[in-house]
């Protein structure tokens, strides 16, 4: 099964101080172990980096850079991909809701992955199912 990964899931693996740390990270491990594909894109890496780098240091971008990023299969944005994700970040019209949200959804969409490792609402507010569950 294709996982899509989300900078919430992301961040809570990293982040010892993160409330979802254990669950992120437990489900972290079954998923690297097991042979669920864990997909994302490199706006994600982005704002991933930035967070990463602002609340945890280098040494834990480092970390990312090195030992996350491998393990996920990359799928970089497209001009019509972005086009899209910017076209559906404006009709929504919600400051809560970031252009990175809207391009995961497109992603997923044109993917036809149906579950997100995020800790993030808005994923199951556009229909995709969360894990780990009750995330």
């Amino acid at each position: 099964m294709n996982i899509f990964v989300d900078t919430s899931a992301l961040l809570a693996v990293l982040d010892q101080s993160d409330g979802n740390h254990p669950a992120a990270k437990a489900r972290w491990i079954e998923i690297v172990n097991g042979e669920d594909e864990l997909i994302s894109h490199n706006y994600i890496l982005v704002e991933t980096s930035a967070v990463v780098l602002r609340r945890l240091g280098l040494e834990a971008d480092r970390v990312f850079e090195r030992d996350v990023v491998p393990v996920l299969r990359l799928i970089w944005v497209t001009p019509e991909v972005h086009e899209a994700s910017v076209g559906a970040h404006l009709v929504a019209s919600r400051r809560t809701l970031s252009l990175v949200d809207c391009v995961s959804f497109e992603i997923m969409r044109r993917t036809g992955v149906l579950v997100a490792f995020a800790f993030d609402r808005h994923f199951q507010e556009y229909g995709y199912e969360l894990t780990p569950p009750g995330s």
